[in-house]
């Protein structure tokens, strides 16, 4: 018969059974199953030595429930990262793009794993798989997907074999940003005690690489699209000299253009998600005021009377509430130009000019950028009209060289307004 020292007022006992001792405390109900949850401990032996370290095993037991507050608990990853969907404030293109990573990767190959048991090395071991191959192959030769069924020549059929192709360290470093941030709800949900993920080597980032069109390119750009229609001109003039991104001009309304003060006010971009568009607030969830040229501003002016008269041919009016560039049906300027069509008719333009010219139209982005900082306009103001936060930091970042560039000129130019003196 089991006998068991008494334990007023505490939680916990230990028990006697044969010539061990077993430590047993109540950790409350686990907050998915509902069942109760125990802390379970075995010494050998059942001398008062024992009993000492029975009892000392008592005290870390119920130390380890007071500080989890809560039981552990059984919960996998799937079920985790359903939760953390279901609570977190995540716009829905951002909701999409995760979804794609959470299906394809992470739920098959650890969704099934409880989020207690995902620690730093299985993190790290699942990125420098992804890194090595992304259908994380055994490394041995074997024919990928076989076309036909049932027995086959393969040379025949010309079944290929299997070519392991690495996942971009930037797509697992996302895959490595969404687990963590479910990994921290379960932190704060008291599921587990700490984030893993916060001590897990994941790929480094590469710096950024940025390759501007030239002037005499940008140049050739510009005449090109003009040559294909005069809005798609003003389009791509206006990405150019303004360093908008292509969701801030498809989400640009009249409203917002001042052609009097020479100004634009970025408020709200336009994104697509599944074949749907809808507004949403910039990428900083700021707005900023950009200064116009008088050369823009002419160009808007006559962009401007064209939309005006294409509208009054089907009985519509212009409105502020329009907005600027109209969807390829020229008849409807409550539907703006997608941000996909504007990319791929960009890319096509590009890729027709000989010789070839970045066929992403985010290059008219670090063109507008590297140009200012050329001309030595400071990086503050570069970074406000770019939309950049932390106060020029990412402009640095990504256009260190540039402004490298722009502080040897400005050297140059205080060296020149110094007094000469000869050298004694």
């Amino acid at each position: 018969m089991a006998r068991t020292r008494p334990e007023t007022r505490q939680r916990g006992s230990i028990e006697q059974r044969g010539d061990s001792l077993r430590v047993v405390v109540y950790a409350g109900l686990d907050p998915v199953t509902g069942r109760r949850s125990y802390l379970r401990e075995t010494i050998k032996g059942a001398d008062d030595a024992a009993w000492r370290k029975a009892e000392n095993k008592l005290v870390e037991l119920r130390a380890r429930v007071l500080k989890q507050r809560a039981a552990t608990s059984s919960v996998n990853l799937s079920y985790a990262i359903d939760e953390w969907l279901r609570t977190a404030d995540i716009e829905q293109s951002t909701r999409d793009g995760y979804m794609g990573y959470i299906d394809r990767v992470i739920k098959p190959i650890l969704g099934e794993t409880s989020v207690s048991k995902i620690g730093a090395r299985e993190l790290e071991s699942l990125y420098a798989q992804l890194r090595r191959c992304r259908k994380r192959c055994d490394g041995k030769p074997f024919i990928e997907k076989h076309k036909g069924d049932g027995e086959h020549d393969c040379v025949a059929s010309k079944c290929e074999p299997h070519e392991c192709k690495p996942m971009a360290a930037s797509t697992v470093r996302q895959i490595h940003s969404i687990i963590s941030g479910v990994l921290n709800a379960a932190v704060r949900w008291g599921w587990i005690e700490s984030n893993p993920a916060k001590i897990a080597q994941r790929p480094k980032q590469k710096p950024p690489e940025p390759d501007p069109p030239s002037p005499a390119d940008a140049a050739r750009l510009v005449e090109a699209a003009f040559e294909m229609s005069e809005d798609w001109g003003t389009l791509v003039w206006l990405v150019m000299t303004t360093g908008m991104r292509r969701a801030e001009v498809a989400g640009l309304r009249w409203s917002r253009v001042d052609l009097d003060a020479e100004v634009i006010e970025v408020r709200r971009t336009y994104v697509q998600s599944k074949g749907k568009g809808k507004e949403k607030d910039t990428k900083t969830h700021q707005m900023r005021r950009l200064a116009l040229d008088s050369e823009t501003v002419a160009l808007l002016r006559a962009h401007k009377k064209y939309c005006r008269e294409e509208l009054a041919k089907v009985g519509v009016e212009l409105t502020g509430d329009m907005f600027v560039f109209m969807s390829a049906r020229k008849t409807d300027a409550s539907v703006p130009y997608s941000p996909d069509a504007i990319s791929r008719r960009y890319k096509k333009m590009a890729a027709r000019l000989k010789p070839p010219i970045d066929t992403h139209i985010h290059a008219l982005r670090h063109f507008s950028a590297t140009e200012l900082l050329t001309a030595g306009v400071d990086l503050r103001t570069v970074a406000g009209r770019l939309g950049h936060g932390g106060g020029g930091a990412t402009t640095l970042r990504v256009y260190a060289a540039w402004v490298a560039a722009s502080d040897r000129k400005a050297a140059e130019i205080l060296g020149s307004r110094m007094p000469k003196r000869r050298p004694t």
